[in-house]
C-alpha cells in the first residue's frame, strides 16, 4: 500500500528533505513571478483572444471569460503551483507522491512540450527574420517593386482609385508567402520541399539563447526574464499609443468592445471561453510545477497564483485594443467593414496584418523593430518554461544518472528540438506548423488538465491536498476552491474536450477569402460560406451532395440544369473530365435563383500551361433573377490567366 498513497490512508506525504536532495532555489521572488507571468503570457494572448473576443459577441463575451477563469481557469492554476511547491519535484516523479496510477501523465506533459517545441520556435525564428529584414529605411513589405511580387501584390496605401478584390494580396502577405516562407515551391503538407537556410539559421539562433539561458537552471532564467518578461508591456504600451492616434481606430476598438448579448445562448461562445482560459493560463504543461518546485516551502503560492493569473488576463485585453486600433486602421484606409480585415488569426495576423499597417505608419521601421522584438521576448518566455518543465520532470525522474550533468541534458535536449524542427523549416513548413499547432497540443493538454484534477481531488483526496495547503501556508483552501476542484472545473475541462471533439472545421493554412467576382454570373453575387472539397473521384459524389438550392425561394417550373466540365487528376499521370452540375430553379419564366459555393483544390498538371500546384475557385452566391442562359453557358473553366488560380499552394486546404 505504500506504492499506492492515492488509495492509503488520508495522511500527507512529507515534504522532501532538503538535506537528501538539495535544490535550486530562486534568488529572488520577482525571478519567480517574471517567469510565470512570462511564461502564461505568451504570442496566444496578442493573437488568438482578440480574434476569439470579437468573434463571440465583443465585449458581451467578457463575461464567460470571467467565469471561465473565475471557476476554470485560477483554481487550477492554483492548485499546480501548490503541488509543485509542496512536493518540490518535476511532473514524472511527483505522481510517485499523489498516485502512481496516474504516472502516464508526466510522460504525456513532456510529449506535448516537445510537440509544441517543434513548432513554437519555428514562429519565434520568423520573427527573427522579419526583425533583421526591418533594419531598412524602406521596409521589404511596404511596396509591390521586389522580385517575389506576383502581379495580383495590391498596394492601397497612399494611393487613390485603387480597387482591393478578393483576388487582391498585399505586399506584406507577399512577403511573408512568398518571400520568408517561399511556399509557392510546396506543393502542400505531402510535398513540403527543402529547408529553407535562412529560417534554419534563425532558428539555430533563438535555441542558443534557449541554451545558454536555461543551461545552468533558473539561476540564469530568472535573470533573463527580467528582460524578455517586462520588454512586451514596455511594446505594448507604445504600440496602444500609436493605434489610439491612427485615424479610424475607434472603428476597431468598437467593432472589438461591441455586445452581441444573443450570443451569450450559444454554447459554442461558453466552449471557446472555456479554452481559451485553460491555453491561456497554462495548466498542464508541467510548467507551473517545475517553476513552483524551486521556491520557498512556505511562500504565499495562493497570492501568487491570484496576482500572475489577473496579469495574464489584463494583457490579453489589452492586446485586443493593440491589434484592433490599428485594424481600425486599415479598415478605414481599405474603404471597407473591420471585419472584412479582420478575418485573420493566429501567425497571419501578426505576419502579414499588423506589418501590414505599420509599413504605412509615421516611423515604420522603428515601429517594426520593437514590434517583432517584442514577438520574440514573448515566444522566448514561453519557451524557457515549456522546456524547463521537461528538463525538471526528465532530472528529476532520473537524478542517479543526470546528477551534476544539467549542461549536458540541456544541450541534448535543445538538439533534439532542432532536429524535430527541421520539416516546419521547409517551403511547406507552414502546413506543419498548422498541424502541430491544431493537434500537437490542442484537446490532448485538455485531457491531461483534466486526468491531472482528478487524480489530485478524487483520488489523492482534496482534504489531504488541501492539509498540504495549510502546512505550506497556514491556511486551509475555502470551499469555493475545494468546490471548484472537485466539481466544477472537471466539468468545465469535460465540457471543453467535447467541444474540441465535436468541431468539425476543416483543417486550412489561411483564412478563406470571399470571391468577388465569379465565372458566369452577370450580377453580383452574395458570398456564401467556402466548401472545400478533395480531389479525385469524391468530388463529384461530395458536389452533389452539398450543392443544392436554397429552400426560400418559390419553386413555379421545373428545374434548369447548368453544368460545367473541369479538368482534374485521376492518378498522377491520367486526366479526365470532371462534370458538375448546378440545379436552377425557375421563378418566373426566364428566370432562377441558385446559390452554389464551389472551392476545388486541383494538381497543376490537369491545368494547361500551369506549372506548380494551384487552386481554382469557382462561386456563386444568391443570383437575383436574371434571364436564365442556356445550360451550356456554365462552360469549360478557361485557361489559367483568366480563372482564379494562383501559383501559390498557400490557397490549398490541408
Amino acid at each position: 500500500m505504500a506504492e499506492q498513497p492515492c488509495l492509503g490512508p488520508p495522511t500527507s506525504p512529507a515534504p522532501p528533505n532538503p538535506r537528501a536532495h538539495p535544490r535550486d532555489k530562486w534568488s529572488k521572488k520577482m525571478d519567480f513571478l517574471l517567469s510565470v507571468i512570462g511564461f502564461a503570457v505568451d504570442l496566444g494572448n496578442v493573437w488568438r483572444f482578440p480574434y476569439i473576443c470579437y468573434q463571440n459577441g465583443g465585449g458581451a463575451f467578457l463575461i464567460p471569460y470571467t467565469l471561465m477563469a473565475v471557476f476554470g481557469g485560477v483554481p487550477l492554476f492554483y492548485m499546480e503551483l501548490a503541488l509543485g511547491q509542496f512536493h518540490r519535484t518535476g511532473a514524472i516523479p511527483i505522481w510517485k507522491r499523489i498516485c502512481p496510477l496516474f504516472k502516464g501523465i508526466g510522460f504525456a506533459i513532456c510529449i506535448i512540450g516537445l510537440y509544441v517545441s517543434f513548432y513554437y520556435n519555428t514562429i519565434i525564428a520568423w520573427a527573427l527574420y522579419y526583425f533583421y529584414s526591418s533594419f531598412s529605411g524602406t521596409l521589404p513589405w511596404a511596396s509591390c517593386d521586389n522580385p517575389w511580387n506576383t502581379p495580383d501584390c495590391t498596394n492601397y496605401f497612399g494611393k487613390s482609385n485603387v480597387t482591393w478584390t478578393n483576388f487582391s494580396r498585399s505586399p506584406a502577405e507577399e512577403f511573408y508567402t512568398r518571400k520568408v516562407l517561399e511556399i509557392q515551391k510546396s506543393g502542400g503538407l505531402y510535398d513540403i520541399g527543402g529547408i529553407r537556410w535562412q529560417l534554419l539559421l534563425c532558428l539555430f539562433l533563438i535555441f542558443t539563447i534557449v541554451y545558454f539561458s536555461l543551461w545552468k537552471g533558473v539561476k540564469t532564467s530568472g535573470k533573463v526574464v527580467w528582460v524578455t518578461a517586462t520588454l512586451p508591456y514596455v511594446v505594448l504600451l507604445i504600440l496602444l499609443i500609436r493605434g489610439a492616434t491612427l485615424p479610424g481606430a475607434w472603428r476597431g476598438v468598437v467593432f472589438y468592445l461591441r455586445p452581441d448579448w444573443g450570443k451569450l445562448l450559444s454554447t459554442a461562445v461558453w466552449v471557446d471561453a472555456a479554452a481559451q482560459i485553460f491555453f491561456s493560463l497554462g495548466p498542464g504543461f508541467g510548467v507551473l510545477l517545475a517553476l513552483a518546485s524551486y521556491n520557498h516551502f512556505h511562500n504565499n503560492c495562493y497570492r501568487d497564483a491570484l496576482v500572475t493569473s489577473a496579469v495574464n488576463c489584463l494583457t490579453s485585453f489589452l492586446s485586443g485594443f493593440v491589434i484592433f486600433t490599428v485594424l481600425g486602421y486599415m479598415a478605414e484606409m481599405r474603404d471597407v467593414e473591420v471585419e472584412d480585415v479582420a478575418r485573420d488569426k493566429g501567425p497571419s495576423l501578426l505576419f502579414i496584418t499588423y506589418p501590414e499597417a505599420i509599413a504605412n505608419m509615421v516611423g515604420s521601421t522603428f515601429f517594426a523593430i520593437i514590434f517583432f522584438l517584442m514577438m520574440i521576448t514573448l515566444g522566448l518566455d514561453s519557451t524557457f518554461g515549456g522546456l524547463e518543465a521537461v528538463i525538471t520532470a526528465v532530472m528529476d525522474e532520473y537524478p542517479q544518472v543526470l546528477a551534476g550533468r544539467r549542461e549536458l541534458f540541456v544541450l541534448g535536449l535543445i538538439t533534439v528540438c532542432l532536429l524535430g524542427s527541421l520539416s516546419t523549416l521547409t517551403y511547406g513548413g507552414a502546413y506543419v506548423v498548422k498541424l502541430l499547432e491544431e493537434f500537437g497540443a490542442g484537446c490532448s493538454i485538455l485531457a491531461v488538465v483534466l486526468l491531472e484534477t482528478i487524480a489530485v481531488s478524487w483520488f489523492y483526496g482534496i482534504q489531504r491536498f488541501s492539509h498540504d495547503v495549510k502546512a505550506m501556508l497556514g491556511f486551509t483552501p475555502g470551499l469555493f476552491w475545494k468546490l471548484c476542484w472537485v466539481a466544477i472545473s472537471p466539468a468545465l475541462l469535460a465540457v471543453s474536450i467535447h467541444g474540441q471533439i465535436m468541431d468539425k472545421s476543416s483543417l486550412s493554412l489561411w483564412t478563406p477569402r470571399r470571391t468577388a467576382t465569379p465565372l458566369c454570373c452577370p450580377a453580383p453575387c452574395a458570398t456564401a460560406t467556402p466548401l472545400s472539397l478533395t480531389r479525385g473521384d469524391q468530388a463529384a459524389r461530395r458536389v452533389d451532395r452539398a450543392v443544392g438550392p436554397h429552400a426560400s425561394p418559390p419553386r413555379a417550373a421545373a428545374p434548369a440544369m447548368g453544368t460545367a466540365t473541369l479538368p482534374t487528376a485521376r492518378g498522377p499521370h491520367r486526366e479526365r473530365e470532371l462534370e458538375i452540375h448546378f440545379p436552377a430553379f425557375s421563378t418566373a419564366p426566364g428566370q432562377s435563383w441558385l446559390q452554389v459555393q464551389l472551392c476545388l483544390i486541383l494538381p497543376a498538371h490537369s491545368i494547361p500551361g500551369r506549372a506548380g500546384h494551384g487552386s481554382i475557385s469557382l462561386a456563386l452566391g444568391w443570383i437575383r433573377p436574371f434571364e436564365m442562359p442556356a445550360p451550356t453557358a456554365l462552360q469549360r473553366l478557361p485557361s489559367a490567366e483568366g480563372s482564379n488560380l494562383t501559383g501559390s499552394a498557400g490557397e490549398e486546404a490541408l
